[in-house]
C-alpha cells in the first residue's frame, strides 16, 4: 500500500478543505431559507464574488464568502429530523428523476461516515447534471456533453438567471472552482477531504432549482420530460469472470490492506466497495471501484512513466490526468506511453471494452452522467469491475505463490490473461461475420416446391439457375484468392460445409487491435457495413422465400407471382455463392488488416474504391430481394457485375500480406 496523505495540489486542496473555513460569520437559516420554505436564492447570490477583469467570477473569494452560507444550511439540516425534512422538499426533488436519493441524503450526513458521503455527493452531482441536462432540452437542443458548459449555457440561464448558475459553477463548473464533481470521479479526493457541508448546500441547490422549475412549468403550462435511462444491452457480450464469492471478497480485502495499487489514503474507498458488493448495491460497487481503478492505474502511470507530479489533480490550466492519458498510445511530449507495457495487452483490452469504445458498455460516462437508474445497475458489470480489481490489487502485492488462498483467485487471473476485446470494432466484425455465415448456412434448409410441382407452362427450364453463366467467374475469383490468401481448395468450395468451419476458424482467430491506424479503422467501417447489408440480403432471402412457399403450397399465389418465386429459387443459388465468397473476402481482408499502413496511399485510396463497390453491389441487392421489389432479374445483373470488379481487382493488385504481421503504429 503506498503513502500518500493527499491527491489534491496544494492550490486545489487550499480550496476544497480550507477556503470555505477562513470566515467564521454566523448567518440565520432563516436568510437561506423563509418561513414557507423558500429558498432565497437573492442572499445566496450575493456571496458569489466577480473578479474585476473579464475573466468571469473570481472563485476562491466565492468559496470563502459562501463558507459560512454553507455551514448555516449544513446545521439546519444535521438538526431536522428525517421525516420532516422529507415532508417539506419531497415535493422540490421530482425534477430530478431520482428523488429518492436526494430524499436520502440527510440520514447519510448523520452517520458522519465521509465515505458514504462522498458516494452519495458523486451520485447526486451526476443526477443532477443529468436532470439539468432535461431542463435545457425543453428550451435547447444538442445538450452539452460537459458538465461546466451546461451550467455555463444560455438556455439554463433563461429558466435559472445567470446569478443562479454562477452559484452551481462555483461549485461544479470550473476547474478553478471547487470542482466537486470531477475531483470526487476521477479519483483525487479522499474521503476524509470533502466537507460535508458542501454536500448539504448542493442539497438546498437541488430543491431550490426545483422550486423554480415549479413555478416556471406553472407559467407556460409546460412539463418536464425525463430521457430515457442508458440501458446496458452491450453487458451481455462482457460476463468475463466468474461470480466472486465470499473466499475471494474475503481475500480482496486482505488485498487492499497490502497491494501496492492502493493508496492509503483510498483504502475506506476499496472496503466500502466490497462491502456495497456484499449488500446487493451494484451500482455504489461500481462508482467506487471505477474511480479507485482510475486512482491505481494512475499510480502506476507516473510510476512507469517517472512523472511522479501526475499523482496530484492539476491545476486549472492544465489537464488532469485521466483514463484517456493512462490509456493513450503516447504521452504529451509523444513518447510511447509505458501502462500498456505494464499491464499487458489483455487487461489493457477489458479497459478500452469497458471503458471507452463507443459500441461498448462505456461504463463510467454512462453513470458519471447520472444516464443510469441506479437501482437496476446490472451485477454482472460490478462482478465484472470489481474481479478485475482484484487481479491489479494481487499483481501489485508481495505475494507468496505457495499460499492456499491465492489458488481461489486463479480463475479470475486466467480470465484476464486470456481476455480479448469484445467491443473493438475488429471484434465487432469478426462477430457480424460469423453470425452472417450462420445465417447464410440456413438457405440450403429452406423450403421448395419440387419440379413435379411446377407446371408444364412453367417449365423445369425457368428452374435452371440464371446464374449458372457466372460459374466461371466465380471459379476464377476463386484461384486467385486462393493464390494470395493461402486457401486450400476445399476451403474455398462455397457449397460445402467444410467452407463454413475453414472461415469459421479463420474468423475467430485474435487480432490485435490496440491503437490502430486510422486507415484500419476506415476500412473496418466499411467491411462491418458491408457485413450488416449481407446479413439484411439473407434476411430477406429467409423471410420470402418461408413465405412464398406457404403460398405457394396453399396455392394462393397468382400467375406472375408464381413466375417470380420460381426466378427467386432459380437467383437464391447465385445469390448464395456471391454472398459467401463476399465473406470469405472479408476474412481474408481482416486477416491481414494490420498491414494496410504499409500500403501507399494510391494502393489505399484503390482498396477503398473496390470495397465501396462491394458495399454499394450489397445495397442494392438489399433493395432488390425485399419483399416489395422482387427484382430477381436485376439482383443477377448487379452480381454479373461485382464479380467482374472483384476479379479485376485481384487481378491488378496483390493485397494480401504476410499474415505474420501483428502489430501496427
Amino acid at each position: 500500500m503506498q503513502m500518500l496523505t493527499t491527491c489534491l495540489s496544494p492550490a486545489v486542496y487550499k480550496m476544497v478543505c480550507q477556503l470555505g473555513f477562513e470566515i467564521q460569520d454566523h448567518i440565520e437559516i432563516l436568510n437561506i431559507l423563509d418561513e414557507d420554505n423558500q429558498v432565497c436564492w437573492d442572499a445566496i447570490c450575493s456571496k458569489v464574488c466577480h473578479a474585476s477583469s473579464e475573466k468571469g467570477l473570481a472563485y476562491a473569494e466565492s468559496v470563502r464568502q459562501l463558507g459560512p452560507l454553507c455551514e448555516a444550511v449544513h446545521s439546519y439540516f444535521m438538526s431536522l429530523p428525517n421525516e420532516k425534512f422529507e415532508e417539506t422538499f419531497r415535493e422540490h426533488f421530482h425534477w430530478t428523476n431520482n428523488k429518492e436519493l436526494f430524499l436520502s441524503v440527510p440520514a447519510v450526513l448523520k452517520i458522519m461516515d465521509g465515505t458514504k458521503i462522498s458516494l452519495l455527493l458523486m451520485k447526486m452531482t451526476s443526477c443532477l447534471e443529468r436532470a439539468l441536462g432535461d431542463v435545457y432540452l425543453t428550451v435547447g437542443k444538442d445538450c452539452p456533453f460537459l458538465l461546466r458548459d451546461l451550467l455555463a449555457s444560455e438556455e439554463l440561464a433563461t429558466i435559472f438567471s445567470k446569478s443562479i448558475m454562477d452559484v452551481l459553477r462555483v461549485f461544479l463548473g470550473s476547474p478553478e472552482s471547487l470542482n466537486l464533481r470531477n475531483i470526487l470521479w476521477h479519483g483525487f479526493a479522499s474521503p476524509h477531504e470533502i466537507p460535508p457541508k458542501y454536500c448539504s448546500v448542493l442539497l438546498l441547490f437541488t430543491a431550490g432549482l426545483g422550486q423554480i422549475l415549479q413555478a416556471h412549468h406553472s407559467n407556460s403550462l409546460t412539463s418536464l420530460v425525463h430521457r430515457p435511462n442508458f440501458v446496458f444491452h452491450s453487458a451481455e457480450g462482457l460476463q468475463v469472470f466468474p461470480d466472486l464469492d465470499d473466499g475471494i471478497l474475503s481475500f480482496s480485502e486482505k488485498l487492499v490492506e497490502e497491494s501496492q495499487f492502493v493508496l492509503a489514503n483510498m483504502v475506506p474507498y476499496w472496503k466500502e466497495a466490497i462491502t456495497a458488493f456484499r449488500q446487493v448495491r451494484y451500482a455504489d460497487c461500481a462508482i467506487l471501484i471505477l474511480i479507485q481503478l482510475e486512482t491505481g492505474l494512475r499510480l502506476i502511470f507516473t510510476t512507469v512513466n517517472n512523472c511522479p507530479d501526475r499523482l496530484l489533480t492539476a491545476e486549472s490550466n492544465i489537464l488532469y490526468t485521466t483514463f484517456d492519458e493512462i490509456l493513450a498510445k503516447h504521452l504529451n511530449d509523444a513518447s510511447d506511453n509505458q501502462v500498456p507495457n505494464s499491464l499487458g495487452e489483455p487487461a489493457m483490452e477489458f479497459l478500452w471494452d469497458v471503458l471507452n469504445h463507443q459500441e461498448g458498455p462505456r461504463v463510467r460516462d454512462h453513470l458519471s452522467h447520472g444516464e443510469i437508474q441506479l437501482s437496476e445497475f446490472p451485477r454482472r458489470i460490478a462482478n465484472d469491475l470489481l474481479a478485475f480489481s482484484i487481479v491489479l490489487l494481487y499483481n501489485h502485492f508481495n505475494h507468496n505463490d505457495t499460499d492456499k488462498e491465492v489458488a481461489i483467485l486463479c480463475p479470475l487471473l486466467d480470465a484476464v490473461g486470456s481476455y480479448q476485446s469484445r467491443f473493438h470494432p475488429i471484434a465487432l466484425l469478426q462477430k457480424q461475420v460469423l453470425q452472417c455465415m450462420e445465417s447464410v448456412q440456413k438457405w440450403c434448409l429452406l423450403p421448395s416446391p419440387t419440379l413435379s410441382h411446377v407446371s408444364s407452362t412453367e417449365g423445369p427450364e425457368e428452374m435452371t439457375d440464371l446464374g449458372i453463366s457466372f460459374s466461371a467467374e466465380i471459379v476464377h475469383v476463386l484461384s486467385l484468392l486462393q493464390n494470395q490468401s493461402g486457401f486450400c481448395n476445399e476451403d474455398l468450395d462455397l457449397q460445402k460445409d467444410k467452407w463454413f468451419i475453414s472461415m469459421k476458424a479463420r474468423c475467430s482467430k485474435h487480432i490485435s487491435n490496440l491503437y490502430c491506424h486510422r486507415w484500419i479503422m476506415e476500412v473496418v467501417n466499411i467491411l462491418r457495413r458491408v457485413t450488416a447489408q449481407c446479413q439484411l440480403v439473407s434476411t430477406n432471402i429467409i423471410t420470402t422465400s418461408n413465405l412464398r412457399y406457404e403460398q405457394w403450397e396453399n396455392k394462393t399465389l397468382r400467375s406472375r407471382q408464381r413466375q417470380n418465386y420460381i426466378r427467386m429459387l432459380s437467383s437464391i443459388k447465385t445469390l448464395s455463392l456471391i454472398i459467401r465468397l463476399i465473406l470469405t473476402l472479408i476474412i481474408v481482408d481482416f486477416s491481414n488488416i494490420l498491414s494496410i499502413p504499409m500500403k501507399t496511399l494510391a494502393e489505399y485510396q484503390k482498396y477503398l474504391k473496390y470495397l465501396k463497390s462491394i458495399l454499394q453491389y450489397a445495397e442494392n441487392v438489399v433493395t432488390y430481394t425485399s419483399q416489395d421489389q422482387n427484382r430477381w432479374d436485376g439482383a443477377m445483373q448487379l452480381t454479373h457485375r461485382i464479380v467482374l470488379k472483384i476479379r479485376i481487382f485481384l487481378e491488378s493488385s496483390n493485397w494480401s500480406t504476410d499474415e505474420k504481421v501483428d502489430v501496427v503504429s
